[in-house]
């Protein structure tokens, strides 16, 4: 925990404008609040506040006056252009006692060939020990067959680590991998689904009008020959 551990200052100043004053100090803004206490208003470093937050669901311990409070990241304001957080929303919590996160998945291993993996939800959620939250959950596909589905409950969990995700919802879906033919088709199929239909019904009238004019060429070239041999 004290690698995430991060100094912070209370503050009085609020609003838009004393938000913008901490954030040109390369400061966050910040709230802290939870198991029934008042909501704490923070500032916190900048640099050190960013790199904790690359990890998801890190558990934070933060320093106020001298005394530390673990905390989790609720809501994380992110600008909408520059790479700066804006604001956050951390909910105090305490050791032995469990909260619901959602928990990346992250797919390893190679299906069986000719196939394609599809993750249908990349995280699920669990009820887990604050001080023991998993960064991700791997699901391993090493040699699976086209037609294998992994639903949440398939997932092997982290021991204490309870499910709260409906245990039915698909995480992994396993197919057969499309030729290149039925591709072409498939995207033939789309395109034309999307003409309208007075752009089908002159494509149609071309086609027809060419298969006509193939038809009469050879009796054309017929008469040519003909009156060739009375010459």
């Amino acid at each position: 925990m004290t690698d995430n551990k991060l100094v912070a200052t209370t503050r009085t100043k609020f609003g838009k404008g004393a938000a913008r004053t901490i954030r040109r100090e390369h400061k966050i803004p910040a709230v802290m609040y939870g198991h029934g206490t008042e909501p704490v208003h923070i500032t916190l470093p900048g640099h050190e506040t960013m790199m904790a937050l690359k990890v998801a669901n890190v558990l934070l311990t933060i320093e106020i006056d001298g005394k530390d409070q673990l905390a989790l990241a609720k809501d994380i304001q992110r600008h909408p252009i520059r790479p700066i957080i804006e604001h956050i929303d951390l909910v105090v919590v305490r050791k032995g006692e469990k909260v619901h996160v959602g928990v990346p998945i992250h797919v390893v291993g190679e299906a069986a060939i000719e196939t394609v993996v599809s993750l249908e939800n990349n995280t699920v959620e669990l009820a887990v020990e604050a001080t023991h939250i998993p960064e991700r959950l791997e699901v391993s596909v090493a040699g699976l067959k086209a037609g294998t589905r992994i639903h949440a409950g398939d997932l092997v969990l982290p021991q204490g680590a309870e499910l709260v995700t409906e245990a039915d919802i698909l995480v992994v879906n396993i197919t057969q991998a499309i030729t290149a033919e039925e591709l072409e088709a498939e995207l033939a199929a789309d395109v034309a689904a999307n003409l309208p239909e007075e752009a089908i019904v002159a494509a149609e009238a071309e086609a027809a009008e060419v298969q006509a004019a193939e038809a009469e060429a050879p009796a054309v070239d017929a008469d040519k020959d003909d009156k060739g041999d009375k010459a």
